[in-house]
C-alpha cells in the first residue's frame, strides 16, 4: 500500500487489486461513518485506487493509514441489486466458443456469479462489476463499435458491465436489459455504486 499527496487536501492510496481496493473502500467508508476521517467529502475507488478528498489532515491521516487492518470483504456485504436480462447480444455465439459451452449456457455461468461494482466511470451510470473467473475473461473486441446500443450487458477482461446509453465500445456484447442504470430524477441516481453486489437473471426464452 502507498499514500501520496493529491493538492493540500487529497490523498491517494494504491494497492495491488480489485478486492484489495474493495476491502480498503468499505473501511474507508466504516471510518468514515465513525466520525474518524475528519472532514473528508469524497471516496472515489478506482481499478487499483481509492482518492480522498477534503482531508483536513493529510499528513497525519497519510502517516495512519498503512497501520491499519483492513480486513477482506465478505461475500455478502454489501446491497444487492438484480438485472433481468435477454441473452441476445451479437457477440453471444462468440463468447459461448471461447468458453466452450452452448450459447445458452453463458446466461447460466453469468448468472451464478455475484458481481461487485469495483469503480463508476466512463459514462454516469456505468459500473465496472468484478467477479469473472479468470478463465471466462476474454479480451475486448479487436474493432470497437462505433455504437453500442444502451442496456447491453458486456465483458471485457476482468470486467462486465452494463452500458447506461448509446456509445462507442469495443467490449463482447452477450444480451440487453431495460434496466434504468442512470436516472437523474431518482435517489440514487445511478442503480450501480463502488460496493454494490449485482447478479444478473436471465429472462425470455
Amino acid at each position: 500500500m502507498r499514500v501520496l499527496p493529491v493538492g493540500t487536501e487529497g490523498l491517494l492510496i494504491e494497492v495491488d487489486s480489485a478486492a484489495e481496493v474493495a476491502a480498503l473502500h468499505a473501511e474507508l467508508l466504516r471510518r468514515r461513518d465513525a466520525g474518524e476521517l475528519g472532514g473528508v467529502r469524497e471516496l472515489v475507488p478506482a481499478a487499483r485506487t481509492v482518492l480522498l478528498d477534503g482531508v483536513r489532515e493529510p499528513e497525519a491521516l497519510a502517516a495512519r493509514i498503512p497501520r491499519w487492518r483492513v480486513p477482506a470483504l465478505a461475500e455478502t456485504e454489501g446491497p444487492l441489486v438484480t438485472v433481468p436480462v435477454r441473452y441476445d447480444g451479437p457477440d453471444l455465439e462468440g463468447v459461448a466458443r471461447a468458453w466452450g459451452v452452448a450459447a445458452p449456457e453463458v446466461a447460466d455461468l453469468i448468472g451464478d456469479i455475484v458481481f461487485r461494482v469495483a469503480f463508476c466511470g466512463f459514462a454516469p451510470g456505468f459500473g465496472y462489476l468484478t467477479g469473472l473467473p479468470a478463465h471466462l475473461r476474454l479480451p475486448r473486441r479487436a474493432t470497437p463499435r462505433t455504437a453500442v446500443p444502451a442496456g447491453s450487458l458486456a465483458l471485457a477482461g476482468e470486467y462486465a458491465g452494463v452500458y447506461p446509453r448509446s456509445s462507442p465500445g469495443g467490449w463482447q456484447l452477450v444480451g440487453t436489459t431495460d434496466a434504468v442504470l442512470w436516472d437523474p430524477a431518482r435517489e440514487p441516481a445511478a442503480l450501480f455504486a463502488p460496493g454494490v453486489r449485482v447478479r444478473f437473471t436471465r429472462v425470455g426464452p
